[in-house]
């Protein structure tokens, strides 16, 4: 089965794995191998009825890997959380999208830099290959990551891994090429949403009509903000299908330091510090927080994070003189974020759309407001006078007026922290196993 729509591959956000995440059983099955656009039928019934683990099939190209530790690391956390409550386990599908000629044009992943397989925080990661032709992935990434996809699938199958339900990320390219493997497994397809392929991509040719026909399709939608929601009811999705389960944080990983005076000294944290975490590129919007700086003289800004938008701003904080107070140490691992965090005096997030960026949550969780321009998901978040402020425009004095508004009387770190509580990862996980359950139940099915 091929789709002549596709889209481009999108960009975002290990750490340590929760107690009791179960593994993913890998020994061969007895299912028989099953050709390409045949997969064998299941029988009906209700999985938990039996009293295992519902199985799913994830399918994201937004997932980390060596090369790109940090890269979905929020499709990740959602995953290990869910697996860690005993009640389903999954094996991933994560297609990386590649391309001849990236290594001389100097971009993209290395084709030897990601392993065909590999496990992380217990879970069985296939990363199958697709080509991503430059210019063309409206039109041809979603056919390429299928048959990526698919031939990863037929491989579990041989082994014995038969899904009950497939558990796919972002709309577009991967969603709709896991609602063609979806029919083909004879499987419920739950797709979730996360910010631009609701925002953006709809509106672009080709990706528009197969998100729209997505949205019709799909057994059940998930978006991580209630605005991001809206979205999808704006753009065609029945409102019965559509769950709000927003992201969690790992409030253990992320939490305050002990000694705050110490962690900033040894930072070489003085004055008023700033910290921005996030990929530096157009959307991200660094430019603004840059550019705030020049009516902050006391402040400085730390931003963590790569990407091409680096020299622009680099030449940028030069022009305006506010060089000596930026700094970009690029994009440091997750696991150690809650130093810069937990040092900083306020996180900042200028992006112009987000889902649900889990930056803000996991710097209230280590005791640090944030600030944050108006969009999907970011008053979600930051609900609250203990968890900061959102921005009330999109100009760099809006910026500045905010920093200045909220260190002028800086909640008490304690209050934010508690803030952060509220949304741990416990709420989320009960969610997605009562949809996924409320699925195979309409379809009665039976694990086999």
């Amino acid at each position: 089965m091929t789709t002549s729509l596709a889209a481009t591959s999108p960009a975002q956000d290990g750490a340590r794995p929760p107690t009791g995440a179960r593994p993913i059983p890998t020994s061969p099955g007895t299912a028989p191998p099953a050709a390409a656009g045949a997969f064998a039928p299941r029988r009906p019934g209700a999985p938990e009825a039996s009293g295992r683990p519902i199985r799913l099939l994830t399918l994201s190209s937004l997932y980390p890997n060596p090369a790109q530790p940090n890269h979905g690391v929020f499709v990740e956390n959602r995953l290990r959380h869910l697996v860690a409550s005993g009640r389903a386990e999954s094996a991933v599908v994560a297609p990386v999208p590649w391309f001849p000629f990236d290594r001389v044009l100097g971009r993209g992943v290395p084709r030897g830099a990601v392993p065909a397989e590999e496990i992380r925080h217990g879970l069985r990661v296939l990363h199958p290959r697709f080509l991503a032709l430059p210019k063309l992935g409206l039109l041809t990434n979603p056919p390429a990551l299928l048959r990526a996809a698919r031939d990863a699938a037929q491989r579990l199958l041989a082994e014995g891994h038969r899904p009950d339900l497939l558990d796919a990320h972002y709309l577009f390219p991967d969603g709709v090429a896991a609602l063609a493997l979806a029919r083909e497994l004879g499987v419920p397809l739950v797709v979730t949403a996360r910010g631009s392929d609701t925002s953006q991509l709809p509106h672009l040719p080709f990706a528009g009509a197969a998100i729209r026909r997505l949205l019709r399709e799909a057994d059940a939608l998930v978006a991580v903000s209630q605005g991001l929601a809206d979205g999808l009811r704006g753009l065609g999705a029945d409102p019965a299908k559509v769950t709000v389960l927003r992201n969690g944080v790992d409030t253990q990983l992320f939490r305050p330091a002990d000694d705050r005076a110490g962690l900033r000294a040894q930072m070489g944290f003085t004055g008023p510090t700033l910290v921005s975490v996030g990929l530096l590129i157009p959307r991200k919007r660094h430019h603004l927080t840059i550019g705030a700086l020049r009516h902050l003289p006391d402040h400085r800004l730390v931003i963590l994070g790569e990407g091409p938008e680096r020299p622009a701003l680099e030449a940028l904080a030069r022009e305006i003189g506010v060089a000596e107070r930026v700094s970009m140490p690029g994009a440091r691992p997750h696991a150690e974020l809650p130093r810069w965090y937990g040092a900083a005096d306020a996180m900042i997030l200028a992006s112009e759309r987000e889902g649900w960026a889990n930056v803000l949550l996991e710097s209230m969780a280590c005791g640090t407001p944030a600030i944050a321009t108006p969009a999907w998901g970011m008053g979600e978040a930051i609900s609250s006078p203990e968890a900061g402020l959102v921005l009330g425009g999109h100009s760099e004095r809006d910026v500045a007026d905010g920093v200045a508004r909220l260190l002028a009387a800086a909640p008490d770190r304690a209050a934010t922290r508690a803030h952060a509580e509220r949304f741990g990862w416990g709420e989320t996980t009960q969610g997605q196993l009562a949809l996924f359950a409320r699925l195979l139940a309409e379809r009665g099915r039976q694990p086999t």
